[in-house]
């Protein structure tokens, strides 16, 4: 039976569980992992309605959710992580994460909340960090955070906080990082108030709010000022940037002895006195910049260690610098000195050698347009400390180097030149550092290298030179470089590789070539890179490749990126000689991308474990291109080309490892069994936006290692071929990202009609092996039930014999008072009631003649029912004038209504008494032919009087039902 069809293809599929969500899906290395991000959903319901129990964190931020209701998430009890920033969430109610007892991440970030109610946070005992920021929290009432004992973190920064209530916070007993940046916060002392019964307290971010303290001045005789409230002993940085204080109101016991960091950057400080009654001496950073205030009187009025001042920013200039600098004097080697955006234009011989010695030298942000030799600025303490310089975002335009005999930087390490003006690197630019092993020269406008600038840097492993508006490199000017193992030269302007430019670069792993305009690489263009790892190459203007490029490279070369270039076709030898090859990257080749892969140009490759061929346009492909990649794992294919609509059987036959495969946007239609034979160990499948509309029945059987099928935008057919898919999707092992919302191919064609689901196909029209039976019965029926009303309207044999034998068993039902009813015009009536009337009432016959005998007093419309239906014939008698007469049209109406109404109906007979004439009565006459001649007989009256006696033989025959009835024209 039809019904248990599903049943029974159910019963055919294998073992397992298919699954996927309406709304959400999870990457397939965590399946604990929801999510749920920009789907426009509105309620939380119609969200995580139908997500496992299992699920442990849960991502549903950029929706459109309003409101939070009661016990949303309590059938997700294992939920340790919630994201539900960037919705539009008003309003949660009380107990709107009730259940959620392991939750301990909740980010409410970037919502419309004005107000949270008391209990809103019930039972996330567990709960550790809490993100309210961006809202609209103007004021939090006490109570608010009940229930979150155990919270380490809470956010709030950017909501418009008036104010804080003096225990707002007294139910956070945990909380070690408190944010407040951004809001609206007026009073520093109401914030003390409020977090200085927070006793685990280490961080407290007010920056950028409202703050205005006065500064504390000696005090009137009769009215002291009023002190802040004191800050957690437990307080490590503080943060009060961007504010409008003046100065800091505690008193000598007013900062926390554990505070290490202080920020009062950008605020009104301009005078010392606020921090003379402050123990400053427990601070490791201070930072005062923007601030009108002379640090050497900062110094001079408080007990700061100078090596605690942050100097970046202050109105120092170079005199400033040196007289600071030589406060410093005595304090023992720094780890940094942040000497940044201090305006200095030039560093003269005398400007650092006052300063004490630093491990990392901070210059970053200053005008500098010259550096001189670093050896003649620094004193050989400080030369010796040294192991990093930061000049980044400088206006440098010319390195000097340092002359013969000049004192050497012996530890220095890292050299970081960033954002710089440079167009020429002299020669010998840093041979005055010979341990430098990082040296940084991106994001600048180096034209060229002089080629023995690298000359000295022995130690060298890591050289960046991206971003720069190189265009040649002369041979030999990396040589001196033996120990260098990355060489950075992207978006540089490269067009070609002269022999030898990388000669001596024998430790060298990875060679970034991307992003420049190299056209053409010769043979001996990668000659001497033998230890060479990783090579890029893509976004450049390659059209080929020599047979010989990669020889060097044989041995060692694991990663190969092509991507973005302009190869059309490739020889089958290119890749020969790579055997240790793992990654190959060829996709977007411009500008249609790479059209022909031939059979053999992986050959070779025996170790290649990852291939991406995405963004091309390939028309054929070979059905044994991949037979060389026995131990490949994953195979890219995304945008191929939608010309490309079938895959050859066999194609992945020897990819026994493959574990992903990627087919989105290509114009693959089906996929058969045949094509993904050998994919035993497959497990991430991507079909998305594809013209895939049919998927082999045998799919489940030749993956059954798949965990993740994607099918997004498929024109997947609701066909009988496909009846098994819905079956297996909902309950196969792989997971179906958005299951719920696939639709028929039909569905996206631009038409209005609401689209039909996948999910929603009934099997039941498909008969599976029972279809040849039923077919072999249903056919010979439907073509009878077409073919024999075709065959009696065309014949009406039936004519004779269906309606008579109908008529004699109704007539010997029901006994009528005429035999038959006339309807005639009265331009026929002489014709009538002097020839038929007598001719037939002679025979016998009863007639019913209107108006002769109609009932006296009855309307003409009943008195016309009345005599047709109490007729067992009606005999119309036609001529021209009965087809332009109302009454004999309704008559006849009547008579052949009656005939379709009844069981067997009485037999309508039709006299032509005269032919009509051409004109709009032939028009009426060949519609009453097409409407009712077929209803019954047609007898002519004959213009032979000899022709007579026949004639009222066959119409007396024909009113009493018996005789042959035959058309004739008398």
């Amino acid at each position: 039976p039809v019904p248990l069809l599903p049943l029974l293809c159910l019963a055919q599929l294998p073992a397992g569980t298919a699954y996927g969500f309406r709304s959400c899906h999870h990457p397939p290395r965590d399946p604990n992992l929801f999510l749920c991000v920009g789907h426009r959903l509105g309620t939380v319901p119609a969200a995580v309605g139908d997500l496992p129990p299992a699920a442990t964190s849960l991502n549903l931020s950029h929706n459109s959710i309003a409101l939070v209701p009661t016990s949303s998430f309590a059938h997700l009890p294992r939920l340790c992580q919630l994201d539900l920033a960037h919705n539009r969430l008003a309003q949660l109610e009380p107990g709107a994460f009730q259940g959620l007892a392991q939750l301990a991440a909740l980010n409410l970030s970037h919502n419309h909340l004005a107000r949270l109610e008391p209990g809103t946070f019930t039972g996330l005992a567990q709960l550790q960090t809490l993100d309210l920021a961006a809202n609209r929290l103007a004021q939090l009432a006490e109570g608010t955070f009940a229930g979150l004992g155990n919270l380490t973190e809470l956010r709030l920064d950017h909501n418009p906080l008036l104010a804080l209530a003096p225990r707002a916070l007294q139910a956070l007993p945990s909380l070690a990082r408190l944010f407040l940046r951004g809001c609206q916060l007026r009073a520093l002392g109401e914030v003390a108030e409020a977090v200085q019964s927070l006793a685990r307290l280490r961080l407290l971010d007010l920056c950028g709010n409202n703050l205005a303290q006065p500064p504390r001045l000696a005090p009137p005789r009769l009215a002291p000022p009023r002190r802040l409230a004191p800050l957690p002993t437990s307080l490590q940085e503080l943060l009060l940037c961007n504010n409008s204080l003046q100065g800091l109101a505690w008193g000598t016991a007013g900062l926390p002895p554990a505070l290490g960091t202080l920020d009062l950057a950008f605020n009104n400080i301009s005078s010392p006195q606020p921090f003379a009654h402050l123990h400053l001496g427990t601070l490791k950073h201070l930072r005062l910049e923007g601030n009108p205030l002379d640090p050497l009187l900062l110094l001079a009025h408080s007990d700061l260690p100078p090596g605690s001042l942050d100097l970046s920013g202050l109105p120092l200039g170079t005199a400033g610098l040196a007289a600071l600098c030589q406060r410093l004097a005595g304090r023992g080697q720094l780890a940094r000195l942040q000497l940044r955006r201090l305006a200095l234009s030039e560093l003269s011989p005398g400007t650092l050698a006052s300063c004490p010695p630093a491990a990392t030298l901070d210059l970053s942000g200053n005008p500098l347009r010259r550096l001189g030799c670093l050896g003649k600025l620094l004193r050989p303490p400080q030369r010796l400390a040294l192991l990093q310089l930061v000049a980044e975002g400088s206006a440098l335009r010319r390195l000097a180097p340092c002359p013969p005999g000049a004192p050497l930087m012996p530890n220095l390490r890292q050299l970081s030149l960033r954002f710089h003006r440079l167009l020429l690197l002299p020669a010998e630019a840093f041979a005055h550092a010979p341990g430098l092993r990082r040296l940084r020269l991106e994001l600048g406008s180096l034209a060229r290298l002089h080629p023995r600038a690298l000359r000295g840097l022995r130690a060298l492993s890591g050289l960046s030179l991206d971003g720069n508006l190189l265009n040649l490199l002369l041979p030999g000017t990396f040589a001196p470089l033996r120990a260098l193992r990355c060489l950075g030269l992207r978006n540089n302007r490269l067009g070609t590789l002269l022999p030898g430019t990388f000669a001596g670069l024998a430790s060298l792993r990875r060679l970034d070539l991307g992003g420049n305009r190299l056209r053409h690489l010769g043979t001996e263009a990668l000659m001497g890179l033998g230890a060479l790892r990783q090579l890029y190459l893509d976004g450049n203007r390659l059209r080929a490749l020599p047979p010989e490029l990669f020889a060097p490279l044989r041995a060692s070369l694991r990663l190969l990126d092509l991507s973005a270039n302009f190869l059309r076709a490739l020889p089958a030898s290119s890749f020969r000689q790579l055997c240790q090859l793992r990654s190959l990257a060829l996709r977007g080749q411009r500008p249609w991308g790479l059209k022909v892969v031939p059979a053999d140009f992986f050959r070779g490759l025996a170790q290649l474990r990852w291939l991406h061929l995405g963004q091309n346009n390939l028309r054929v492909v070979p059905a044994d291109v991949f037979a060389p990649l026995a131990q490949l794992r994953g195979l890219a294919l995304p945008d191929v080309g939608r010309e490309l609509e079938e895959l050859p059987e066999g194609i992945f036959a020897n990819l026994s490892q493959l574990r992903s495969l990627d087919l989105a946007g290509t114009g693959v239609r089906v996929l058969g069994t045949a094509t993904l034979a050998g994919l035993g160990q497959l497990r991430w499948l991507r079909l998305a936006h594809s013209r895939l509309a049919l998927l082999e029945p045998g799919t489940p059987r030749l993956l059954p290692a798949l965990r993740y099928l994607d099918l997004r935008g498929c024109p997947l057919s609701c066909a009988c071929a496909n009846a098994w898919l819905p079956t297996w999707l909902l309950r196969g092992a792989p997971q179906v990202p958005y299951l719920y919302n696939y639709t028929c191919g039909q569905a996206g064609t631009g038409s209005l009609a609401p689209p039909t689901y996948l999910l929603a196909f009934d099997a039941s029209v498909c008969y599976g092996g029972e279809a040849l039976p039923c077919f072999a019965l249903t056919m010979p029926t439907a073509l009878a039930l077409l073919v024999v009303p075709f065959l009696c309207h065309r014949w009406r044999w039936w004519r004779g014999w269906a309606p008579r034998r109908g008529w004699r068993w109704k007539r010997g039902q029901r006994r009528l008072a005429f035999d038959v009813f006339i309807s005639y015009s009265d331009a026929n009536q002489r014709w009538v009631l002097g020839t038929l009337v007598p001719e037939l009432e002679g025979s016998a016959l009863r007639l019913c003649l209107p108006p002769r005998d109609f009932r006296p007093g009855c309307a003409i419309l009943d008195n016309i029912s009345w005599g047709v239906l109490g007729s067992a014939r009606t005999l119309c008698v036609l001529s021209p004038a009965y087809l332009s007469n109302a009454r004999c049209q309704l008559e006849l109406r009547l008579a052949a209504s009656r005939r379709l109404a009844e069981l067997c109906p009485p037999l309508l007979v039709m006299l032509l008494l005269a032919p009509p004439r051409p004109g709009a009565q032939l028009a009426a006459w060949r519609r009453l032919r097409r409407d009712w001649l077929l209803q019954g007989p047609l007898l002519s009256w004959p213009r032979d009087p000899r022709a007579r006696p026949l004639f009222w033989a066959r119409l007396k025959g024909a009113l009493r039902g018996h005789g042959e009835e035959e058309e004739g024209d008398g």
